[in-house]
């Protein structure tokens, strides 16, 4: 293990990853564009919970809360026993290694747009997985499923909210390589399973993906977000 590869359950989501693995990962973000933010006003947030702003400068805060959350969880999958009992250099620890890269690089690359286009970035989050289990495969996978499917519905969802055509790019791109980790993760769970209809509305034969509201969104996030770090969404709405 190196040592960017792990931080305390208790400690904030926001874990600098070294320079020379940010330039090797680089290419698993959706690209560098300057952003041109509109509403960047502030908003005051509910007692105990996190507000992530207004505008298009709250819809980069609340991706970046999302993405603070996923590279926290596979942060902590790299030094869980399932991680460390599979065979070393195997596809499946291969697979969560490059999860972990493109989702710190997403988190980072969010936060230094933020900062580039004159907002201010919300605080690092403090995570709960109290409800995983990080020694069992299936509690790992499907959480890695539930956090996946999750941010690819958000992107989804909070597009119709993005003034900004070049944020709307940004997140296209994003939401793109969020569904390849869902398929990925559904893979490694039974072989061929890639997608759903619960991820896709299949029956009523669209092949549209489905998606989610924030306020939905910010629902479920918080279940694995600890007290004093759950979102309030309702400033992009």
């Amino acid at each position: 293990m190196t040592s960017d590869s792990l931080v305390p359950a208790a400690a904030p989501l926001l874990s600098p990853i070294r320079r020379r693995s940010f330039f090797r990962y680089a290419g698993a973000t959706a690209g560098t564009a300057a952003l041109v933010l509109a509403g960047c006003n502030k908003q005051d947030a509910a007692p105990g919970l996190v507000a992530v702003g207004r505008g298009d400068a709250g819809i980069l805060n609340y991706a970046y809360a999302l993405e603070q959350l996923e590279a926290a969880f596979y942060t902590q999958v790299r030094g869980s026993g399932y991680y460390l009992g599979l065979p070393p250099g195997g596809a499946e620890q291969l697979a969560l290694s490059d999860l972990y890269y493109h989702e710190i690089i997403h988190r980072d690359f969010l936060r230094t747009a933020i900062i580039a286009a004159g907002a201010t970035p919300i605080k690092a989050l403090k995570p709960d997985f109290s409800s995983i289990t990080f020694t069992d495969r299936a509690s790992v996978l499907g959480a890695a499923k539930a956090f996946e499917d999750l941010g690819v519905a958000a992107y989804n969802g909070v597009g119709q909210y993005i003034s900004s055509p070049a944020y709307l790019l940004l997140a296209g791109k994003i939401v793109s390589v969020e569904a390849r980790h869902a398929a990925l993760i559904r893979d490694l769970l039974a072989d061929g399973t890639f997608v759903g209809n619960d991820v896709l509305t299949l029956a009523e034969g669209t092949s549209l993906e489905r998606s989610r509201t924030p306020a939905d969104v910010a629902s479920a996030a918080n279940a694995f977000l600890a007290d004093g770090s759950k979102l309030d969404v309702s400033g992009i709405m």
